[in-house]
């Protein structure tokens, strides 16, 4: 299967990142991406982010950087869930400033400790954002999740599960992930709900890596016709970007629909 794109990254802006938007940018070049999309964290996580590197970001050309690397470039963030009513660590203001918006649980940010029954809450809600897109690593068995729902959640609102490889690669904090992942896969599979995979690049050597992530779908037998990554045109009805000229952002569920 081919894979055109990468949309959950980091800069040395994130804190705990190594490279710059360029670096990122001619890595994704290198790999032969068509699109790539930075990703920074909210500024709710400690020594991360700040507000303004967001409220700043229309001095960003995303069109003139696209045409020196050959690479359509998205800049977004990667929302923190701050509590267990879905709370997140930008305000909806600065929000419609982003092409694209990831929303995830850290454990720096979120309650230790969680029931299933409130991280599913507090998915769901920020999942009612129309700003809101992916749904970032809800494999981490640190946080129990309950998948059937998430998968019918992400339907009804129209956000997409994220297939981190990171999460899959063996080097980080996160556990149960290969496990987590089948199974969200296979609800995803009935329910007929896109996933895209991503890298979490922290570093410009791991742009574009989604080498565990493509060996769990193909495993999986789960259907290309559900991975964004394959389709750049179905992955603009996904994010907020309005680039040139062009508005894709995804529409309201039925009932915020007036």
């Amino acid at each position: 299967m081919i894979d055109l794109l990468d949309a959950h990254t980091h800069t040395v802006a994130s804190g705990h990142a190594y490279n710059t938007m360029n670096e990122m940018l001619l890595a994704a070049k290198e790999k032969g991406l068509k699109l790539l999309a930075i990703t920074d964290h909210g500024n709710g996580m400690e020594g991360t982010t700040p507000r303004y590197y967001f409220e700043n970001s229309a001095m960003i050309d995303r069109e003139a950087l696209g045409r020196r690397y050959g690479v359509k470039l998205l800049f977004g963030v990667e929302l923190n869930l701050m509590d267990v009513d879905g709370s997140v660590d930008m305000s909806q203001k600065v929000l419609e400033k982003m092409d694209l918006a990831i929303v995830s649980i850290h454990p720096p940010c979120f309650p230790k400790g969680a029931s299933m029954e409130q991280v599913m809450n507090a998915y769901v809600n920020a999942m009612k954002n129309p700003l809101i897109n992916f749904v970032g690593h809800p494999d981490d068995g640190r946080f129990p999740v309950d998948y059937k729902a998430l998968v019918q959640a992400a339907k009804k609102y129209h956000v997409a599960l994220e297939i981190n490889n990171h999460s899959l690669d063996g080097k980080g904090n996160r556990t149960n992930a290969r496990q987590n992942d089948m199974e969200m896969l296979r609800y995803c599979m009935e329910y007929e709900v896109p996933v895209i995979l991503n890298s979490d690049a922290h570093v410009d050597t791991e742009v574009g890596n989604h080498k565990e992530a493509w060996e769990l779908i193909h495993e999986i037998g789960f259907p290309e016709k559900l991975i964004l990554n394959t389709d750049l045109k179905r992955f603009m009805t996904y994010v907020n970007c309005r680039c040139s000229g062009v508005t894709a952002q995804r529409p309201l569920p039925p009932e915020q629909v007036v």
